[in-house]
């Protein structure tokens, strides 16, 4: 019987990309929440919920690499995918009913944190790298990592307008509805990639892949530089806000360049994909990074100005996470797409730990200096060694094939 012509690549491709836009919408729309659930479990203090998000964020970095696993090796990405969002959904709704600070932050930070881990991006990428065809792989990837800024523009939106008409547990349950869409469509991508997904067979087992990532010096690099990554665009999306406010700006200009961000990133990650498929992904990876310390350096030395906030954003937009379709396509390029859950989730882990270290440091010299000058210094140094490391990763190493087994 002849397959349907939407059950192909394609559909695959459209799929991950709302799962994609769902899983990281939903966690950017967090920060919308903070006043009523911390005024009705809390009693106003916006440190439980704060905890509960921070915490979430730590737990996914962590919990990836052992879901990437899973998936990769005993479960198959699609039962993952179907686990996460099934989980992700259920966290909402317990946290739509909870009482105390206790029930908010299991089911926020730990549940929904653990859920997030097996239906966001790195289990996604995986996926769509395994269907995509080898020319427009890099582009495919580019695609899906644009989905995700695709639910900032949209469902940060949606969530926010919800909130005006119901109270925020009604708007929780809605949000939870979205949320377990993933689960049809996680089966939906399993019948549609079947082929790609189930009908290859690695040549190298799950440990022998690790073991040669281990010693593989640009895989080495490669997770040194998303370490950067992580440490400049989370430092921007956290403490641009208050740093304009502390040039006299004000918070609004702030959000504004947030939303901005998002916008061009779309456009941005897009590019990132289609050139990583026409030239070394490595060069791409260290132009980028001397891309965003200059842009950083031109913006911090000039006079703050709402045209100059805009120009930054919108040129930092660009570069924004145009790094995700090159690394994982670097990924998929030395070791094949067959592991890419698990290779690619030790790179993001490293992603979250720079994340983590810069908000974190920055917070705390915010509050000693009063300032964020020094630490604007840091994070244009940090780009600066991001692109120095890209640059030596040698491309000529290509993935080893795979043998087909019969249908």
């Amino acid at each position: 019987m002849t397959k349907p012509v939407w059950l192909g690549a394609v559909t695959v491709l459209a799929l991950c990309t709302l799962m994609s836009l769902i899983s990281y919408g939903t966690r950017q729309s967090f920060g919308l929440f903070l006043i009523p659930i911390s005024a009705d479990i809390a009693g106003g203090r916006f440190e439980p919920f704060s905890f509960a998000v921070a915490l979430q964020t730590v737990v996914i970095g962590l919990s990836v690499p052992f879901v990437a696993i899973m998936a990769d090796r005993w479960f198959g990405p699609v039962r993952i995918l179907m686990t996460g969002g099934a989980l992700y959904t259920l966290g909402m709704v317990l946290l739509a009913f909870s009482t105390t600070e206790l029930e908010m932050t299991l089911s926020v930070g730990v549940l929904s944190g653990l859920a997030a881990s097996g239906c966001g991006l790195p289990l996604v990428l995986s996926v769509v790298a395994r269907v995509a065809p080898e020319k427009h792989r890099s582009l495919w990837l580019g695609i899906v990592s644009a989905g995700g800024t695709g639910g900032q523009m949209f469902l940060v939106p949606f969530n926010a307008q919800m909130l005006k008409v119901m109270d925020w547990t009604n708007a929780i349950l809605v949000l939870a509805a979205i949320i377990f869409c993933i689960v049809p469509m996680a089966m939906v991508i399993g019948r549609a990639g079947k082929k790609s997904l189930g009908q290859k067979k690695e040549t190298r087992s799950l440990g022998e892949t690790l073991r040669e990532a281990r010693s593989h010096r640009g895989y080495w690099l490669l997770c040194l530089g998303f370490f950067a990554c992580g440490f400049q665009v989370q430092f921007v999306v956290t403490h641009l806000p208050n740093y304009l406010s502390d040039m006299g700006t004000g918070f609004t200009l702030g959000a504004e360049a947030i939303a901005l961000i998002g916008l061009f990133n779309v456009i941005g990650t897009a590019i990132a994909g289609k050139l990583g498929g026409h030239f070394q992904k490595k060069n791409l990876l260290s132009l980028l990074y001397l891309g965003r310390s200059l842009i950083i350096l031109i913006f911090f030395l000039s006079p703050i100005s709402q045209m100059s906030v805009y120009i930054f954003a919108g040129c930092i937009g660009l570069l924004w996470l145009a790094t995700v379709p090159l690394t994982a396509g670097l990924v998929s390029h030395f070791f094949g797409p067959r592991y890419m859950a698990t290779l690619y989730s030790f790179a993001f882990l490293s992603h979250q730990v720079g994340g983590f270290i810069s908000v974190w440091m920055a917070g705390r010299l915010r509050d000693a200096t009063g300032s964020y000058d020094s630490w604007w210094w840091v994070i244009i140094t940090v780009g600066g060694i991001a692109a120095l490391l890209h640059w030596p990763i040698d491309e000529s190493v290509t993935a080893r094939p795979v043998e087909e087994t019969s249908s």
